[in-house]
């Protein structure tokens, strides 16, 4: 009798830990896959053949960055255009005017005051959004010196019309190399081969093509049957414009991309300009390739991996926060917008990065309030914006989605009580990220150094940083 109770309990306990183990994956698998945002289609061959569809039956010059061409038949039509739309027409211009002036102001932002990074360098190598050769054109001048003649007749046109009504203005990237390395440009990926449809998100599809049968780059464009255009053309039935809005945050990802230079963003090759869709000038950015990011498989990775994923992620987020242009937060900040490339991690979207932190009163105890699912932290307000809102909230989203199930498991057991305490502490949001990276970086050296094998000597050490934390 004794016997088969014995063996009852621990037949229930087994159920228990194996439900626990059960719950505790599928609470990972829902966290991880069911977040809206990106989708890998299946009509993949139909979305290869439309992108060769789409190819221009004129290529713009070499690296000319435009945002629109016009004649006066294409015043003309925008004209009547909004003149039909109204007040909803008017709402579509200024979002485009909007996220134009914010790819203007990354290209001239100067660094904050507070901010540690690098001094802002000129963009002497290539300025995105620069008149052509010839053209003394600036876009800041355009939008500063206003015609009193005819503001009320520009102000009737798409932005990119509104910038081109005199003569040709093109936003341009003048020189032909990134640090050194040729600017890919439209032959460049003129004859591209093997091209694959990856998958899209809102905006943009992405696609991965051979050039010269040997190099593999990624190409995104906006994706005409994207969440984004579909409801913009069909709440302003304007699709050249609903166009030039998507387009603008390709723009916007090109200019971080060139302003915020680190080993864990993306590279970017070069850019084509093409007619497509009865679009002109439709814009390709050429970027570096990476394989997505799939958490189920990197769980399934050995624990050196994994920290090497969370190190290269508090080392990009470092940078973010003392980078040239201020601190910059991602507003998207998901698994899915990272990419591998030999094994390091690089963000590859960041068409929704910000710089700009809320603002607030001091009398105010809702202005700096972060919300997450799990929740809420309050900031401290300080001189009209809340204090450190990008930092603490790009810290806290690497806790969630990485460091809860990166870093502890199956960590070598001498490790465990520094690398727990870093957990904690992010998840608390008790550190910066600048204690946060120096937490890492000393995990880094005494696993490296082989110190975690040596029982004593990891105890006094993590008993040391372990004071000197409190």
């Amino acid at each position: 009798m004794l016997l088969i109770q014995l063996i009852t309990m621990k037949r229930r306990k087994i159920v228990v830990a194996a439900g626990f183990c059960l719950s505790f994956f599928l609470g990972t698998l829902m966290n991880l896959l069911y977040i809206p945002g990106f989708e890998h289609h299946q009509n993949h061959d139909n979305r290869v053949h439309r992108y060769y569809h789409k190819k221009q039956q004129r290529v713009t010059g070499d690296s000319q960055l435009h945002v629109g061409e016009s004649d006066t038949k294409d015043v003309a039509e925008s004209s009547s255009k909004n003149a039909a739309g109204g007040r909803h027409h008017q709402d579509l211009l200024l979002q485009i005017r909007e996220r134009f002036d914010e790819v203007v102001r990354y290209r001239r932002r100067q660094g904050h005051g507070s901010g540690t990074g690098d001094p802002v360098r000129p963009l002497e190598r290539r300025r995105l959004m620069d008149s052509e050769p010839g053209d003394n054109w600036d876009p800041i001048k355009v939008i500063e010196r206003t015609d009193n003649q005819q503001t009320h007749f520009q102000n009737r046109l798409s932005p990119s019309t509104y910038m081109q009504t005199k003569s040709r203005k093109d936003l341009t990237m003048n020189s032909r190399s990134i640090n050194s390395t040729p600017m890919l440009d439209c032959s460049s990926i003129d004859n591209v081969t093997n091209v694959q449809y990856l998958g899209s998100g809102y905006t943009k599809a992405v696609y991965k093509a051979a050039l010269n049968n040997s190099l593999s780059v990624a190409l995104k464009s906006v994706d005409f049957g994207g969440h984004d255009m579909e409801n913009c053309v069909k709440k302003y039935g304007s699709p050249g414009d609903c166009y030039r809005l998507a387009s603008f945050k390709i723009v916007k990802e090109m200019t971080l991309m060139e302003r915020l230079q680190h080993p864990n963003i993306l590279k970017l090759y070069g850019y084509c300009y093409q007619d497509s869709n009865d679009i002109q000038d439709t814009v390709t950015a050429i970027t570096e390739l990476g394989s997505p990011l799939e958490m189920i498989q990197l769980l399934q990775t050995s624990w050196e991996e994994r920290f090497r994923i969370c190190l290269s992620l508090v080392r990009l987020l470092h940078y973010l926060a003392h980078s040239p242009l201020g601190s910059v937060t991602l507003l998207d900040f998901r698994p899915r917008q990272f990419v591998l490339v030999a094994g390091e991690l690089k963000v590859t979207d960041l068409d929704d990065a910000s710089t700009e932190e809320a603002p607030c009163s001091p009398s105010s105890t809702s202005d700096c309030v972060m919300e997450f699912p799990a929740r809420n932290f309050t900031l401290p307000c300080s001189r009209g914006r809340c204090l450190g809102i990008n930092e603490k909230r790009n810290l806290y989203n690497a806790y969630r989605f990485f460091f809860t199930y990166l870093l502890p498991h199956s960590a070598p057991p001498t490790l465990r009580p520094l690398l727990d305490k870093i957990v904690n502490s992010t998840g608390e949001l008790i550190w910066g990220i600048d204690e946060t990276l120096l937490q890492l970086e000393e995990v880094l050296y005494l696993y490296r150094n082989g110190f975690y094998l040596q029982n004593s000597t990891q105890t006094h050490r993590a008993g040391i940083l372990s004071n000197a934390a409190v």
